[in-house]
């Protein structure tokens, strides 16, 4: 059985470890977790759940060097791929659809996910940036 005081302890302790954590650290896990669900249902189905894409047909997203160019990349999230590329040396040329619907809060978080699950960032993509870098790629 446990000891009620035992539980008490236990909570304090959690909240003091949660308490700890930055107001960015927070926004950063809250995009993070929302950029999960946005990739699995925008981006999963062609680059896979693990980011390692499709044999030939589409390029991975892990351990990729076209995650080199952020600007780039945020672009494509909006406005999609026509035409070949490279990616870790080999090509690619399967278009990828823009998509339109996503808002600009859902690029960031997408960004976000990204880049600190497979581009050795842990920081906060935020939405505050998104706007000029997509602005400038119109």
């Amino acid at each position: 059985m446990i000891r009620l005081t035992s539980l008490f302890g236990f909570f304090g302790i959690l909240i003091g470890l949660v308490s700890c954590q930055s107001e960015e650290e927070i926004k950063r896990q809250r995009y993070i977790t929302e950029g999960i669900l946005v990739y699995k249902n925008n981006c999963a189905n062609c680059h896979q759940s693990k980011g390692e894409g499709l044999a030939s047909l589409y390029p991975p997203i892990a351990k990729s060097d076209f995650l080199g160019d952020k600007n780039k990349v945020i672009c494509l999230m909006r406005y999609g791929q026509q035409g070949p590329i490279v990616v870790n040396g080999k090509p690619y040329n399967r278009p990828m659809p823009p998509q339109p619907q996503l808002s600009d809060l859902e690029i960031a978080e997408l960004a976000t996910y990204i880049y600190n699950e497979w581009g050795n960032e842990t920081k906060l993509t935020d939405v505050k940036s998104i706007k000029p870098i997509l602005e400038a790629c119109k």
